[in-house]
């Protein structure tokens, strides 16, 4: 499958950004997908992941509450709503994906990633 991942781009502290990860793939509705990111300097980190439905999600502890992960299968896209955005959650922004039931947190589990939109947060 592939994945194309777009909404990135400047915003300052407090606002808010929706990123979508568009899939290329048939069924996607069995994929489970999850969107990490990486900051300068860092390693890349888990932030939200979700099942084959809306009620099947996870969210790192520093997102919890601010990030919201969403799916429309009709349209094979995965989204993330960004809210109360702080400096601290500049990185690029990558979306992923593994065929398989359930959530996953860690980067290893997915097999397919999408290039990264990068997200710029000013204070």
């Amino acid at each position: 499958v592939q994945l194309q991942a777009s909404g990135g781009g400047l915003v300052q502290a407090g606002g808010s950004l929706r990123l979508s990860c568009a899939a290329s793939e048939r069924t996607f509705s069995q994929y489970a997908m999850g969107w990490f990111r990486q900051a300068p300097g860092k390693e890349r980190e888990f932030v939200a992941a979700i099942g084959w439905s809306d009620s099947s999600v996870g969210y790192a502890g520093s997102v919890k509450g601010r990030f919201t992960i969403s799916r429309q299968n009709g349209e094979n896209t995965v989204h993330l709503q960004l809210n109360s955005l702080k400096p601290e959650d500049t990185a690029v922004y990558y979306c992923a994906a593994r065929r398989a039931l359930g959530i996953f947190t860690t980067a290893e589990a997915y097999d397919h990633w999408g290039q990264g939109t990068l997200v710029t947060v000013s204070s």
